[in-house]
C-alpha cells in the first residue's frame, strides 16, 4: 500500500490518462491492448482510472505496443535535437499476437525511446508460410520495404506480392493483413505514421 505522499507524487505524472490518450489516439479498446500486452482490460481499466499505478514492467509493456519510451510518461519534451539510438541487443521481440499459438510475424520496435515521434519503426520478420496476420486497420499510412524473402500484403481484399527490395505504400485505414509467401524466410522494414 503506497503512502498518501507517494499516491499524491505518482498522481502528479498522469500515467494513467497518458495511457488512456495513445490508446485512444491508436483508435483501440482495452479489450485490444490487452491481446497486444498480454494484460487484462480490467487491469488496464484500473491503470487508466489510476485507481492503481503499474509496475514499471508493466509500463514498459504497454509502452511497447504504442512505441514510445518509459520517459513518456515521467517527463516533459527536451529542448534541442532528437536523436535515440536504438542498439540492436536493445530491441524486445514480439509476437503479432500474444495469444496465438502460431503468429504471423514477429516484430521490433526501432525507435521505442522516443516519445512524441512522427512516425513508428519496425523490424519485422515473417516466419509462418501461408498464414496471415489478423486484418487491422490504424490511422495514418504505412510503407513496407522487403529486406529478403517474399511478402504479400492484403490491403482492402487485393494481394500485393513483393520481393526483395520492393516497397509499397498504402493508407492503412483500409484492413490489411501480411502474410509470408515464398518458402525462404522473410523480413521487412515497417514505417507507420503515428
Amino acid at each position: 500500500m503506497l503512502s498518501e505522499t507517494l499516491s499524491t507524487a505518482l498522481e502528479g505524472y498522469a500515467i494513467g490518462p497518458k495511457i488512456r490518450t495513445l490508446r485512444l489516439r491508436r483508435k483501440l479498446g482495452l479489450a485490444q491492448l490487452g491481446e497486444h500486452t498480454g494484460l487484462s482490460a480490467a487491469l488496464l481499466s484500473k491503470i487508466e482510472r489510476g485507481h492503481i499505478f503499474p509496475t514499471l514492467p508493466t509500463l514498459l509493456r504497454i509502452a511497447l505496443v504504442f512505441g514510445v519510451g518509459l520517459e513518456h510518461f515521467f517527463q516533459g519534451n527536451a529542448e534541442g535535437p532528437l536523436v535515440s539510438v536504438v542498439r540492436k541487443a536493445q530491441r524486445i521481440r514480439l509476437p503479432e499476437n500474444s495469444k496465438s499459438a502460431s503468429p504471423a510475424y514477429f516484430f521490433e520496435s526501432l525507435d521505442y525511446p522516443v516519445s512524441g515521434r512522427k512516425l513508428n519503426g519496425y523490424y519485422v520478420e515473417f516466419e509462418t508460410q501461408d498464414h496471415a496476420s489478423e486484418p487491422h486497420v490504424h490511422p495514418g499510412a504505412e510503407t513496407v520495404f522487403v529486406l529478403r524473402g517474399e511478402l504479400v500484403i492484403n490491403v482492402a481484399g487485393q494481394d500485393h506480392k513483393l520481393r526483395s527490395g520492393d516497397a509499397i505504400y498504402f493508407d492503412s485505414e483500409h484492413p490489411h493483413t501480411y502474410r509470408r509467401g515464398a518458402v525462404s524466410h522473410c523480413a521487412a522494414l515497417v514505417v507507420v505514421t503515428a
